[in-house]
């Protein structure tokens, strides 16, 4: 009975916590919206997507961050998925096992390196090479802080995840398939191009969805690199504002102005909707690679 009683009272406080786990990111967009209500009663719509920023004359448009982060987000997806996709098409169907045990855990290294470290990275490296060799190679003038150099960075923080997931999502494909492809007489590339590729590409999408989720929100990285310029960038070598920069850079100092505050919390807001919205349609999307799998 003692037993009983406490595999119950286990079984109820594990469903507890979980269930406290599951919720909390709907207390945290709670309480970002109960803060925003100040800039969204004072504020229309249009005003808050407008292109003027001028907090001390109460305009908060966030059109020039918001875009920034698509160009900073954008770029890092272009420059990343080609080349995790093929790391992970040669780690799943390429590489001995003695290269994929020595490889995988180098680029899930990558996940744990703090992203200031990413930044400092970026200014001593990506910043000069934008400056002195990309932007003249293209007739233009910069100082390196702009949002090509941000869309670097970027894409190399979210190589480990992309490159992860895709490199699951191809290994679970199975062998009888492939070995009726090399039956009828495919190459391996034809193989990968045709089957497995094909067969896999909701989770692969999944893979991209994640990669961009984890990129749209980061925060110090491209605040170090970026520029912090509040414009609508114009071309790849321009500086931007992305939201997750400005929340950083300006909360801290704003709090004892209450509209002030409240825009910065809206901002946090949309981020949170953005990247909430992406985690669910990857997940969604897995679960049915998970269920065509069973």
């Amino acid at each position: 009975m003692n037993r009983r009683l406490s595999d119950l009272f286990a079984s109820r406080l594990m469903l507890i916590a979980t269930i406290f786990s599951s919720l909390i990111v709907f207390f945290i967009a709670f309480i970002l919206f109960q803060k925003a209500s100040l800039i969204l009663s004072t504020n229309s719509l249009s005003e808050l997507l407008s292109s003027s920023w001028n907090p001390w004359n109460k305009q908060f448009g966030f059109y020039p961050f918001i875009i920034g982060t698509f160009w900073v987000t954008g770029i890092a997806m272009v420059l990343a998925i080609p080349i995790c996709l093929l790391c992970a098409i040669y780690l799943a169907e390429y590489s001995s096992k003695s290269i994929r045990s020595l490889l995988k855990p180098l680029v899930d290294l990558l996940a744990g390196i703090p992203s200031v470290v990413f930044g400092v990275w970026g200014i001593l490296v990506i910043v000069p090479l934008t400056r002195d060799y990309l932007a003249p190679l293209f007739g233009a003038t910069t100082t390196g802080y702009s949002v090509l150099a941000g869309g670097l960075v970027l894409a190399i923080m979210v190589f480990p995840v992309i490159v992860s997931i895709s490199e699951e999502v191809f290994r679970s494909v199975s062998d009888d398939i492939q070995e009726a492809s090399f039956a009828l007489g495919a190459t391996r590339w034809q193989t990968v191009k045709h089957v497995v590729i094909r067969k896999t590409l909701p989770g692969v999408v999944a893979a991209v969805i994640l990669g961009f989720s984890r990129a749209f929100g980061e925060t110090m990285a491209v605040l170090m690199v970026v520029g912090n310029v509040p414009k609508v960038p114009t071309s790849v070598f321009d500086p931007g504002y992305p939201l997750p920069a400005l929340i950083a850079n300006s909360y801290g100092e704003m709090m004892s102005i209450p509209l002030y505050d409240s825009a910065l919390l809206l901002a946090a807001l949309i981020l949170l909707i953005v990247v909430f919205s992406f985690n669910v349609a990857a997940r969604l999307i897995l679960m049915k690679i998970e269920k065509g799998t069973t």
